[in-house]
Parts: C-alpha cells; sequence; structure tokens
C-alpha cells in the first residue's frame, strides 16, 4: 500500500472517529506539553542567567575575591566545613594585591549586612547595606537618577554619606528628592547624596533593595568588623586582561599566605564563567530528570494508545479480512494500522508543541521565571510522538495482518 494512501486512511478512520481518537492522543499531548514547557523555561533560564544573572552579580571584566564560594547546594559537608575552616579576606590582602598586581585593574573593597533605614518616619527592614570604596559604581556599571557617588576624598574621612537605590529611595523619601536628605542607618544620620537609577527584578527578587556607604564611615561597626572583607571586586580594562589578572591574583595571594605548590588554594576567585557554573550543574540535573518524569506521561500515552488500536483490530476484523480476500497483503494491513497509529501520536505531539509553548510563555507571564523556545526541543517532541505511535501500533497490526481472512469473514 502506498504511503499516502495509509496516511488518507489514517486521517478518515481519525475524523470519523473523532472523540476516540481525542483520547487516544491524550496521553501524548499531556506529555509533549509539560516536555517543551519544561525545557523552555530551563533554556529560558539559561539564557537569562547569561545574560544579566552574571553580570548583575559580578561585573563585566570582573572577577571577585571572597573566602569561600557561592554555594549551590550540590557540596558535602565535609566541603562546607572545609570552607569555614578558611581564613577571611582583610584588608590587608586587599592593600597587598593593589600594591603588587602589574596588570591594571581596578580594586573596589566591600562588605554588606542586612540593616533598618530609617527616613522620615518611614522604616525600611533588613536592607542590604554595602560598605565599599569610591570604584564600586563603575565596578558594577550603575547609573545615577539624581546626586552622584561618593569620592576618595569622603573614603578617606570617613563621610556619613549614602547612595540609596531606587527601591529604598521610594520607599522612604516618595515623591521627594532624595539628595540633601537625611536617612539613618541603625540609628547613625547619613546624607543622601544620590540614588542609582531602577534595575528591575531577577527571578521576583529586587535589584534595588541596598544602599551604599564608605566602608570607613561610621556603619562599618555594622560591616567590616576586623577590617574584613566579605569580597573584593578587581575590574580588567578587557577580556585578556581579566585572565592576567586572575592569574597574578591567585599567585600573590598564595604567596602571601604561605601555600605551597600542589596545596589547594583558600581562598576563592569568581568570574562571571564561574557564578554561570553553579547554574550550569542544577541546570544539567533538571534537564535530564524533569523530562525524564515527563517521559511518564508518553509511557501512558503509548500504552492507552496500543489497547485503543487493539479494540480497533477487533472492531474491524471483517473489514480487515474483505481486504486480505480482495489481495491485501500482510504488510499493508501492517502499514494502514501502524500509520494510525502514528498519525493519533503525531497529532497529540504537534496539539502538544502548541499547547507547552503556550504554557511556557503563560508561566513567564505571571511569574518571575523566563522561557526561551529551545528548537531542538520541538524536534524531539516531533520525533517522541511519531516513536510512541509506532511502538504503540506495532503489536496491534502485526496482530491485525496475522488475521485469518476466512476466520476474519465470519466475525460479526
Amino acid at each position: 500500500m502506498p504511503l499516502l494512501e495509509a496516511v488518507r486512511m489514517a486521517l478518515a478512520t481519525i475524523r470519523a472517529q473523532k472523540l476516540k481518537s481525542f483520547f487516544s492522543l491524550l496521553g501524548v499531548l499531556i506529555g509533549v506539553t509539560f516536555l517543551i514547557a519544561v525545557v523552555s523555561i530551563i533554556q529560558g533560564m539559561n539564557v537569562y542567567m547569561e545574560d544579566r544573572f552574571a553580570t548583575a552579580f559580578v561585573g563585566v571584566n570582573t572577577f571577585v575575591l571572597r573566602q569561600r564560594p557561592t554555594e549551590s547546594f550540590t557540596e558535602s559537608a565535609t566541603q562546607r566545613r572545609e570552607w569555614n575552616r578558611r581564613p577571611p579576606l582583610r584588608d590587608a590582602d586587599a592593600r597587598y594585591l593593589r600594591t603588587w598586581m602589574q596588570t591594571p585593574v581596578r580594586f573596589a573593597r566591600a562588605c554588606s549586612s542586612a540593616l533598618p533605614i530609617e527616613a522620615l518616619g518611614r522604616r525600611a527592614r533588613a536592607v542590604e547595606v554595602i560598605g565599599t570604596e569610591e570604584t564600586y559604581f563603575d565596578v558594577k556599571r550603575y547609573t545615577l537618577a539624581t546626586g552622584r557617588p561618593f569620592t576618595a576624598p569622603e573614603v578617606r574621612a570617613g563621610a556619613a554619606v549614602v547612595v540609596l537605590g531606587a527601591l529604598i529611595a521610594d520607599r522612604l523619601l516618595p515623591g521627594l528628592e532624595p539628595v540633601g536628605r537625611t536617612v539613618r542607618i541603625m540609628g547613625i544620620p547619613h546624607r543622601v547624596i544620590g540614588a542609582v537609577a531602577a534595575q528591575g527584578e531577577m527571578f521576583g527578587q529586587p535589584l534595588d533593595k541596598f544602599a551604599v556607604v564608605p566602608w570607613t564611615g561610621p556603619a562599618q561597626r555594622f560591616l567590616c568588623e576586623g577590617r574584613t572583607l566579605d569580597l573584593l571586586n578587581v575590574q580588567a580594562n578587557t577580556g585578556t586582561d581579566l585572565v592576567a589578572a586572575a592569574g597574578e591574583a591567585q599567585g600573590l595571594l598564595r604567596r602571601r599566605r604561605g601555600l605551597k605548590p600542589g596545596q589547594p588554594d583558600n581562598f576563592t576567585i569568581e568570574t562571571s564563567d564561574g557564578a554561570l557554573e553553579t547554574w550550569s550543574k542544577i541546570s544539567e540535573v533538571l534537564i535530564v530528570a524533569l523530562p525524564s518524569l515527563v517521559a511518564v506521561s508518553l509511557v501512558v500515552g503509548g500504552i492507552v494508545i496500543m489497547n485503543i488500536m487493539l479494540m480497533a483490530v477487533a472492531e474491524r476484523t471483517r473489514e480487515i479480512g474483505i481486504r486480505k480476500a480482495l489481495g491485501a497483503r500482510r504488510r499493508d494491513i501492517v502499514a494502514q494500522f501502524l500509520v494510525e497509529s502514528a498519525a493519533i501520536s503525531s497529532l497529540g505531539a504537534l496539539l502538544g508543541i502548541g499547547s507547552g509553548l503556550v504554557l511556557a510563555f503563560v508561566v513567564r507571564a505571571v511569574s518571575p521565571l523566563p522561557a526561551a523556545v529551545a528548537p531542538w526541543s520541538v524536534a524531539v517532541a516531533v520525533a517522541l510522538g511519531i516513536a510512541v505511535g509506532v511502538t504503540a501500533g506495532l503489536y496491534p497490526a502485526t496482530r491485525a495482518s496475522r488475521l485469518d481472512p476466512i476466520e476474519a469473514l465470519r466475525a460479526e
């Protein structure tokens, strides 16, 4: 039987039995829907992390020196204990690197804590107060909506000045020009000299809930106790300089801490690639685990299609007998039922692709989770639809082809 003729007969059967065909393809439709949606969300998060996360939290051409790496929840308890035993990063380490590094870079010492800020009878709780130096604004590439950043002389003098994030400025000083106002950080008055332009949200978390103060100012007692730093931002001019600077900083800090060849670093250097590595590990697990769970729906869908096709063979036994009596070969009967089964499953896959894309973009619209269509997932969904249909229809088709035409003609 020509393939086009088999397809035409299969589509005619589907049209004639619309409700039964719909329930047959329902399992495949659900499975493919969630496969497309899950892969689209994970792919969207990959793009989001590459385009925005690393830049926002590390910076362009920037690496970060810190005591311990960012946790990815995949480390063992032993690994965490080893990180906790590391010596803290201190201001003396930063000054040592500033003195001896040859690659042209920009440094920004920083430490932070969640502190309350008050102004005009309003209070913002758990604001990320960042104690740093004047170079921090260039490293982070902050754009100020109003006012100015603090200067090197203000850092040296330990001035009680502050630059507010957009969310804090709006919450404490709604409708007012923030520059020149006074806010209290842990009860200590600070003069507002600027406000950073709004940056929006990331994964539903605001990027503007912060305040930046000189790390030498009055708030240092709550931030950089014992001149201990949370991190040291180091920004190079180019990507090539970044690699050279990271290697140089690693060698200098190892020398300062007396580490011998073969001993592991007792500090961490993170670049944007390093920041993405944590997400990459999580993404690899999700991209394997979640579609594997979705595959259960496809297996169920295949079993449903097989049962429906077995029922179809029983219902159409007399038709099969007539076709064989008129000269139809076994392979013609097999082709008829295989194509019908594959057509039902493929239709379910196509509908699932459409509903999966809709579901992914609905999730993106109503939640902070991004979504981006991965073309390979659409191809995989179509292939799965055909594969499930052929696999599910193979036994019923073979059974139909083996019917004895005389016994089939006697069937009622």
